[in-house]
């Protein structure tokens, strides 16, 4: 299977695991230039060149040799999973996306049709119930990743733990899981273990947001959004994340994680 979602600096300096949703365009633009002294031009998720990707076949047989050599720094970056499904809604379900569509054409129209979810439009302001579209959003996010219906779950719902595991199983090793919340404090340990050819100041680079301003945005607090339904929902799907990544389940209002992740356990559950 090798190493889906996996960018490497052409240095072989950085491996990073991709987690959409947890900064990646941000890590992703801090690779390139790690190895160029600039930031690509446009979205990073768009280069085909300057850094390597395993979704490009010339990158695979690299990406292999390095990461089962455990060259360089491998690291991935992880995020609260309230936050990051709402992120998701947002930006996906409730967005237009960078070409002026919906995400993945007719979704969203048969999500209208099927889960009732109302998502607005640009051109009324997006104006719509955000909790009740979301938390109906959140019942078709499950029958995705719970039974495989109406379609296969989305890499931007998935769960973090899921994501990280492909790795681990496959046979990679991870030297560093830091979260988003801290970033730049997880990005600069990230960069001090590394022999990067450019050096990068964590506290210079500019966040790189692609979804931002393409979408409504989000109108309450986070815990406004979960119910007991939703809160059951979130634990069903993402028990995992909220146990290895130790973020705070009880308090969806508690973006902060509650500890350190303990690399040894993350590969001992999720390389089974």
């Amino acid at each position: 299977m090798g190493f889906p979602g996996v960018w490497m600096t052409e240095s072989r300096s950085l491996t990073y695991r991709v987690v959409p949703k947890c900064a990646c365009s941000t890590i992703g633009q801090i690779l390139f230039y790690s190895d160029h002294g600039r930031f690509f031009d446009g979205d990073i998720h768009d280069s085909t060149e300057g850094l390597h990707k395993w979704s490009q076949d010339g990158s695979q047989d690299v990406i292999s040799e390095t990461v089962r050599a455990r060259t360089g720094v491998t690291f991935t970056c992880v995020r609260n999973p309230y936050a990051r499904i709402l992120s998701s809604f947002f930006d996906k379900i409730a967005g237009i996306q960078r070409n002026g569509s919906r995400y993945r054409g007719n979704l969203v129209p048969q999500l209208i049709q099927k889960y009732g979810i109302e998502v607005g439009s640009p051109e009324d302001g997006f104006q719509f119930d955000q909790v009740k579209s979301f938390r109906r959003f959140l019942l078709f996010a499950r029958d995705t990743i719970r039974w495989r219906r109406p379609m296969d779950p989305d890499i931007h719902w998935s769960s973090m733990s899921g994501h990280i595991s492909t790795f681990i199983v496959n046979g990679g090793h991870y030297d560093q899981i830091f979260f988003t919340e801290k970033f730049n404090d997880g990005m600069k340990k990230v960069l001090d273990a590394a022999d990067t050819p450019v050096k990068v100041d964590i506290e210079e680079v500019p966040r790189f947001n692609e979804s931002e301003g393409h979408g409504p945005k989000r109108a309450h607090n986070v815990s406004e959004y979960f119910d007991d339904l939703s809160r059951h929902l979130i634990w069903e799907i993402y028990k995992k994340d909220f146990q290895l990544f130790k973020y705070d389940f009880d308090d969806p209002d508690n973006k902060m994680p509650t500890g350190e992740v303990d690399i040894e356990e993350v590969h001992a559950k999720l390389g089974r």
